[in-house]
């Protein structure tokens, strides 16, 4: 069924290296490929190289060897302006940490990618940013500053925030890290949805094995190469 579908992002023999304190490899020949609506997780002991990865992945960091598409187009060595508009438009991120700006409101953080776009008009940007929360069921508290919620509510308007653009890649670092399990499923539940019925891909780092066993698809990382590749039955 995979094999089928659409490859949405794909990699050439990913390689990079750290300098500090010694020049040490982080990553050695990593290719993968991630489908439309899949929900990828990337796992493997800390220092595995799977965060290392995902910011190579997102176009944040630039300094890798081999070459990296995302939706058909070759990304490695585009300029810094032109990785931050693909970054706006088609890449959304979800972080351990939500990085909201606790004196905005809900509303005003999930805006705030939509409007460095620059694509919708204010009132539009707004109306968008309420049906985001209004999906992840949070509508009723967009008018709160972000420091009222819990912390599982506000990693759901990190969710939304990532969503506002609709972007067709969605990238997580232990987007669960910090929660408890019933938070950790209503999260996993949202993705399930976001990959199976809106048809968005998210490649998500995690070290929480039942959450990579539920997922599509797992890549098992060591030593800065894969060495596993899992199609969950569950996922």
């Amino acid at each position: 069924m995979i094999a089928k579908q659409e490859i949405v992002l794909s990699t050439y023999r990913i390689g990079k290296y750290f300098y500090d304190p010694i020049k040490f490899k982080v990553l050695e020949n990593v290719n993968i490929e991630a489908y439309k609506g899949e929900f990828l997780t990337l796992v493997g002991k800390s220092g595995s190289g799977k965060s290392t990865l995902l910011y190579c992945l997102s176009t944040m960091d630039t300094d890798y060897e081999g070459e990296l598409h995302i939706l058909g187009e070759k990304i490695t060595g585009k300029k810094t302006d032109a990785l931050a508009a693909i970054r706006n438009s088609s890449i959304g991120f979800v972080f351990q940490f939500h990085f909201l700006l606790p004196e905005f409101s809900c509303l005003k953080n999930v805006m705030i990618p939509a409007l460095r776009l620059g694509k919708y008009s204010y009132n539009e940007v707004e109306a968008r940013a309420y049906e985001k929360l209004d999906r992840l069921g949070l509508k009723d508290q967009a008018l709160k500053p972000a420091s009222k919620l819990s912390g599982g509510q506000q990693q759901r308007v990190a969710i939304a925030r990532a969503l506002i653009n609709d972007p067709q890649l969605i990238m997580c670092d232990e987007p669960t890290g910090n929660l408890d399990s019933k938070n950790t499923q209503i999260v996993f539940d949202i993705f399930k949805q976001l990959t199976h019925d809106y048809h968005q891909t998210i490649i998500a780092v995690t070290h929480d094995n039942d959450f990579a066993a539920a997922s599509d698809r797992t890549i098992e990382m060591a030593d800065g190469k894969i060495v596993n590749h899992y199609i969950n039955t569950s996922g």
